[in-house]
């Protein structure tokens, strides 16, 4: 066989890495540091909304309404508290006075009202302690915010006889996106320390566990500096930094780990730096490669969705997938030229050996040994063949039974509860909820365009206060040719009952044009854009999924293998977020407030990512899967080499990424915590249960038919095709040819 590390089997790709790679970290650093200029104040150029499909039917009447009706859509309250008084009473009432007419005189709001100018029963609290004072702020998310910080702290506090807080739409977002920015800056300091301890667990050279890290922090920064251009052309969720600081740590500690570990690999086996460089570019680096790819289609996929939420993670995940691949298979060659064996310098784990006995000899592998040297996962993979119909009936029932809570979700709207209950933006609207009638900022708006008599007004009114749900109609306000209608279900503001009265009101007859709006009719609009997208996400996902895996393995049958079990891998997460956000388990525990349903987005946000980040752990598995199929033909045995070369570094990969996602589930944003916590499950339950128990004992069951292509499509991987391995599988016949030292390797003994 071909000397795989020898010098002049070097391809292009290699050299241009290691011909100059002080000069590489050189421009790296240089660009690190412009990246850390051009992201800079990211975070405030970027929205907390984007739920609702742009191109829906309830945005179109929300712009028409803020346009001709700024008093119809009020994104700022004053909840007014007059503690043991009524609202009614005089001072309390001259005091509020003194406060609306203050509000309508500041700069950039409109449509100020109060319950003391217009008696509205919906602006008063039951009790009669607390009334709202309304009014709209103009402008963009940051606009918006930048009012708030200047008028928030003149009206919030004690005036008089009157407590005032500070709430409404706009004080929610703005809220939420300081508490996020936060959040994730305390997730970093977590994540990073604990990260850097696991790392050097795993390599034990303090040198080694240094280079994931360096690859994870040029990733995040570089991402921030894409945001922050494309923030310059369209609107990016501030939710979307949450997914860059995960996945540029995670999938760069992911590709490092794979690089590094196949480096010392190399070197172990008596090959030079640059040898051992190419070596390792040649294989790790195509799997890299590969592993990157599936992972931004996956994320890529979220593109075809309208709702800017989602985009915004397709934006941010696909620029970190791709910077830390490109860090990984660039910079760190680079610095593996430089280091050389010294990539196991400051070897933490040196007394261990020494009080073992131990002597060391050219280089000590010290990364994943699990992975390396134990023969633990190779007699764990042998046990699982050898019972692999009950490894695998009872592992994909058990996955089954821990998905079955999905089957219960509800979908809703995100809203104040998504903060800690402390909030003071959420305990104004938890007193609105509680307190008044009808819940203000639940109803539906009906807007009517086009000329009208107060006849065919009236007559309209009649027929939609007849609709069943329907608690009570105000209105027409009216305004030239345009008119609204105020439509109070009864019941709650995004129950089914209110959802169907929105397909009522839409499909009510009238003689002018009608269109609605409302926090139900969003919510019907976005459900309705992700369902008649959804397939085309799925199937961009299932495709390219298989495309790429089979130009791995050459096989028909291991991608559709691959995609199965992924998606069973997924089923643990979305079982764990319906029992515990939705359902409201673990809420005291986890410190959030439970609102009965799941935002829509989530689900396919989740799906997305984790199925990227299961398809990373599947294509490390296959590679090294494949990779000794083609040097032996052995089924069998090439199975159990690959999780005995990969086990202990997907599982170290995965907890360290868990490890990650977890500090971001730290978040005092619910919807942030559901994010990090369930893909940390996703990630655990694909690495620890999927690549351990379940491919393991499908492939035994599926034989050696694994591998089986039609001709035309084993001629087309033959020319195009890519792998770890580089040598043509050998005939039954020529495995007794094989080196001995790879039959000891294989055996698990």
């Amino acid at each position: 066989m071909p000397e795989v590390n020898s010098p002049e089997r070097l391809g292009g790709w290699t050299r241009f890495v290691t011909a100059r790679p002080r000069l590489a970290l050189l421009a790296a650093l240089v660009i690190t540091a412009l990246a850390v200029f051009a992201g800079s104040g990211v975070a405030d150029r970027m929205g907390s909304g984007g739920w609702e499909a742009p191109d829906a039917e309830s945005t179109y009447t929300t712009k028409a309404l803020e346009r001709e009706f700024p008093a119809s859509q009020p994104n700022l309250l004053l909840l007014v508290d007059s503690g043991s008084a009524s609202v009614d009473d005089p001072a309390v009432a001259a005091e509020a006075a003194r406060l609306t007419e203050r509000l309508a005189g500041e700069k950039d709001i409109t449509g100020v009202g109060s319950y003391w100018q217009s008696k509205a029963p919906a602006l008063r609290a039951e009790d009669g302690r607390e009334a709202l004072i309304a009014a709209r702020i103009e402008g963009d998310d940051k606009a918006m915010g930048e009012v708030l910080d200047r008028i928030a702290p003149a009206y919030r506090g004690a005036h008089g006889p009157v407590e005032v807080s500070v709430g409404g739409p706009v004080a929610v977002r703005h809220e939420m996106q300081t508490i996020i920015q936060e959040d994730l800056l305390r997730a970093e300091m977590i994540a990073l320390p604990v990260t850097l301890v696991l790392l050097v667990m795993v390599f034990g050279s303090a040198i080694a566990a240094l280079l994931p890290l360096g690859v994870g922090i040029v990733a995040i920064l570089g991402t921030n500096a894409v945001l922050r251009g494309i923030t310059e052309f369209t609107d990016v969720s501030v939710f979307a930094q949450n997914l860059t600081t995960a996945l540029g740590l995670g999938l760069a500690i992911d590709y490092a780990l794979f690089i590094v570990r196949r480096f010392r690999e190399e070197l172990a086996a008596g090959a030079d730096t640059r040898a051992a460089v190419g070596a390792t570019l040649r294989t790790a680096g195509r799997t890299v490669l590969f592993s990157a790819l599936t992972v931004a289609v996956s994320l890529a996929a979220m593109l075809v969705f309208p709702q800017y939420f989602l985009r915004s993670f397709a934006y941010a995940g696909i620029a970190v997938v791709l910077l830390a691949s490109a860090a990984a298979l660039i910079l760190l060659p680079a610095a593996l030229m430089l280091l050389g064996s010294r990539v196991n310098s400051l070897d933490l784990r040196r007394l261990l050996r020494r009080g073992d006995g131990r002597t060391g000899g050219p280089v000590q592998l010290s990364a994943s040994d699990a992975a390396e040297s134990g023969s633990g996962w190779g007699r764990f993979a042998a046990l699982v063949m050898r019972r692999a119909p009950v490894f695998a009936a009872v592992t994909t029932v058990g996955l089954v039974l821990l998905g079955l809570p999905f089957l219960g979700v509800k979908f809703g709207t995100a809203d104040d509860r998504q903060l800690p209950a402390t909030a003071e933006s959420h305990v104004v609207q938890q007193h609105i909820r509680d307190g008044f009638p009808g819940s203000p900022g639940g109803g539906l708006e009906v807007l009517a365009e086009g000329a009208a008599t107060p006849a065919e007004y009236a007559e309209y009114r009649s027929r939609i206060a007849g609709l069943p749900g329907v608690l009570r109609v105000d209105g027409p306000v009216t305004t030239g040719r345009f008119a609204y209608f105020s439509v109070l279900p009864d019941g709650e503001s995004v129950g089914e009952e209110s959802q169907r009265l929105v397909q009522d009101l839409r499909a009510e007859p009238a003689p002018f044009d009608t269109s609605v709006t409302g926090t139900a009719a969003v919510l019907v609009d976005s459900k309705h854009a992700i369902a008649d997208r959804l397939p085309w996400a799925v199937g961009i996902i299932v495709v390219v999924t298989l495309l790429l895996v089979f130009l791995l393995t050459g096989s028909v049958l291991i991608p559709l293998q691959a995609v199965v079990l992924n998606a069973l891998s997924l089923t643990a997460m979305f079982g764990a977020v319906v029992w515990v956000f939705q359902d409201g388990h673990l809420s005291g525990l986890l410190s959030f407030t439970s609102t009965g349903d799941i935002e829509t987005t989530l689900p396919v946000l989740m799906f997305c990512v984790a199925f990227g980040l299961s398809m990373d752990y599947g294509v490390f598995l296959l590679s090294r899967i494949k990779e000794e199929y083609d040097r032996t033909g052995d089924h069998e045995r090439s199975v159990t080499f690959g999780l005995r070369h990969t086990g202990g570094l997907i599982t170290a990969a995965a907890v360290i990424l868990a490890v990650v996602m977890v500090a971001i589930g730290t978040s005092r944003v619910a919807n942030t915590k559901m994010l990090g916590l369930g893909i940390a499950l996703a990630v655990l339950m694909d690495a620890m249960v999927v690549r351990s128990l379940l491919v393991p004992s499908v492939m035994k069951l599926m034989g050696k038919v694994t591998w089986w292509a039609p001709a035309p499509l084993r001629a087309f991987h033959r020319r195009f095709g890519l792998s770890e391995g580089e040598s043509a599988p050998l005939p039954v016949e020529e495995l007794s040819e094989v080196a001995p030292e790879r039959d000891k390797i294989t055996s698990g003994a």
